[in-house]
């Protein structure tokens, strides 16, 4: 697996206000602006994803700090489903634990999510073909 981050996704209680504050009042550009999730583009290969508490809480898991997982997940975007099998199996035989396998996502996908040994769940993804996949998932070396 290489080492980088593809998107930091955050839950946020009100999206709106959030939107206020990067796309308004810092002036950051939204490359991804939907229902519940606004994406901004904060490097070459990353995205900050702030996603509504409740779509989050559906896909990910509990939100709550003081049970569940802390809501945050780490994502590495991958070209293939084959990549996002294989890199789970990596990061299992590295000590972390599959706490879901991977699957088809209702928004087209193919993703699954493992925690590091501190249990904080890192999803590897397959957003398929696009500007998204285009955008984080660099091109396989020839």
């Amino acid at each position: 697996m290489e080492q980088r981050i593809s998107l930091i996704t955050l839950a946020v209680r009100d999206l709106a206000a959030s939107r206020r504050f990067y796309v308004d009042g810092l002036g950051w550009e939204a490359f991804l602006d939907v229902d519940d999730v606004l994406m901004l583009r904060v490097g070459e290969h990353l995205l900050l994803s702030l996603w509504a508490s409740d779509s989050f809480a559906a896909e990910v898991g509990p939100s709550n700090l003081g049970t569940g997982i802390a809501p945050i997940t780490l994502a590495h975007n991958v070209s293939s489903d084959a990549e996002v099998d294989a890199i789970l199996d990596e990061m299992e035989r590295a000590g972390g634990q599959i706490v879901e396998l991977a699957t088809r996502r209702e928004w087209g996908g193919y993703s699954g999510y493992a925690a590091d040994p501190d249990g904080y769940r890192w999803e590897i993804v397959n957003a398929g073909a696009g500007p998204l996949t285009a955008l984080v998932a660099p091109t396989a070396p020839n």
